[in-house]
């Protein structure tokens, strides 16, 4: 090993240095200077949450696009036998398009375009990678002042191989209610597609034209009359493919609606983008458009190039072996440490090299260094009340340039990408209470069957209100 080599990672402790902490999450602290450091701590506490982190770190890895977040490094851990922390850093962004939205109620057609092609262009490559990402919503959706925004938090994403079985696929899907898709509120299918996900997309637009949640449904049940509320009721040939008995029955015994115009309901918006919007929102997922179906709606006329809308190959099953059988804590800590590794070359290059051995010599970790940091900023150092992750406004004068934005971002090669993982880091979580109304929750689970059992349980665990004052 060259002795220049050895510095560069012997240095890692002076990389980087913490100035402030901008935001807690479910899975980390965030800190800020010109990169977004993720600490992570006590990961192995619990199985599920340091697979969920394994999973994320790993496609963020394979998932290199300019819309999509990027981790830049990961700080190595001081022993690859019984750490429990993780230093993640990212390219640091500004804020998240729930925030956006909140501060700015005077967007332009021309925002709102650019907005939904950049989350089109980053979901095609997502599903042509043969990955769901299962929890896309406003927080996490990335974004800077110039616009630009970013695909983060791949916690809930799988890999869609079709030799896995649906069970494991979908067993642990408990994303936001608001942006579930009407097959997964009513369980209606046994096997789902990527127009899940689709459908996330049509309600995040929705919500940028309207500045406030689309579907803001309290359980299941009431998500589902609202969707009915503004699509109308299902035509007869679409219930008749829903599987579940119990939701079928519950969709037929639904009082007839007529649907609501979006004329009406978006009256400010663009005409084109209704008429996306409309198929983005089909009821039934075999009429939503693909993602890159939609970039090719005359909607993106002037903006979409599909030179510049690059696929992916697909994901290596080997890559996700670990998603089919369940996973104790040392193999989880290996596949971690295995995956911090490839951020540190000449470490995985020992590593590969000696197996599952220990190297022959220790190498310096910024672990401790960082830990220090963090503990005196979070007792009140500098930094410690400032509140970042408000809203923020976007400048008025960078709307006449959107053309010339699109094609500056859109000409960068793959390694222009930033972002930080979990946007839930830079604002409050809901104001909602966290109790769970289990007379609703009853309800729900008669109506449409015991499967949405889980996904009331954990909306309401995740702040989300279940109730149905």
């Amino acid at each position: 090993m060259e002795q220049k080599d050895f510095f560069a990672e012997a240095t890692e402790s002076q990389r980087y240095k913490i100035t402030e902490v901008i935001g807690k999450g479910s899975y980390g602290i965030v800190a800020s200077e010109k990169v977004a450091i993720k600490k992570i701590t006590n990961v192995f506490d619990h199985v599920s949450d340091a697979t969920r982190i394994l999973r994320e770190i790993k496609l963020l890895r394979l998932l290199r696009h300019p819309d999509i977040v990027e981790i830049k490094h990961i700080m190595l851990p001081p022993s690859m036998h019984d750490f429990k922390d993780i230093y993640v850093v990212f390219e640091l962004m500004e804020t998240d398009l729930h925030q956006v939205i909140k501060a700015n109620d005077d967007l332009t057609p021309e925002h709102h375009q650019f907005f939904l092609y950049q989350m089109l262009r980053g979901l095609k490559y997502i599903h042509s990678a043969k990955v769901f990402h299962r929890d896309l919503k406003p927080k996490n959706i990335l974004a800077n002042s110039d616009c630009k925004l970013k695909i983060c938090d791949f916690g809930l994403a799988r890999p869609a191989f079709n030799d896995m079985p649906q069970t494991v696929f979908w067993t642990d899907y408990v994303a936001t209610r608001w942006y579930r898709a009407p097959e997964l509120c009513g369980s209606f299918f046994t096997k789902y597609t990527p127009a899940i996900d689709i459908w996330s997309i049509g309600c995040i637009f929705a919500e940028i034209l309207l500045g406030k949640p689309l579907f803001p449904g309290r359980n299941v049940v009431h998500q589902l009359e609202l969707i009915t509320d503004l699509l109308g009721t299902p035509a007869q040939e679409v219930i008749a493919k829903v599987r579940n008995e119990k939701a079928r029955r519950f969709l037929l015994n639904m009082r007839k609606k007529p649907g609501t115009s979006f004329e009406a309901y978006f009256p400010k918006a663009d005409k084109g983008a209704l008429k996306l919007l409309r198929r983005l929102l089909a009821f039934d997922p075999a009429e939503r458009p693909t993602s890159e179906e939609a970039l090719a709606d005359p909607y993106f006329h002037g903006l979409s190039q599909p030179s510049r809308e690059p696929s992916a190959q697909p994901v290596s099953k080997l890559a996700f072996e670990f998603e089919r059988r369940k996973l104790n804590v040392d193999e989880v800590r290996d596949l971690i440490y295995r995956e911090t590794l490839e951020y540190h070359p000449q470490m995985l290059a020992d590593y590969m090299a000696g197996g599952r051995r220990q190297p022959n010599f220790v190498y310096p970790s910024a672990v401790d260094n960082f830990k220090r940091q963090f503990a005196h900023l979070e007792a009140g150092g500098r930094g410690q009340d400032k509140h970042l992750g408000q809203a923020t406004s976007l400048p008025r004068e960078r709307v006449r340039d959107f053309q010339s934005e699109a094609a500056k971002y859109m000409s960068r090669g793959a390694h222009h990408m930033s972002g930080v993982v979990g946007a839930t880091a830079y604002g409050a979580a809901p104001a909602y209470s966290n109790s769970v109304d289990m007379e609703d929750a009853s309800k729900a689970i008669e109506m449409l069957g015991s499967s949405v059992e889980k996904m009331s349980v954990m909306d309401a665990a995740n702040g989300y209100p279940t109730t149905t004052a």
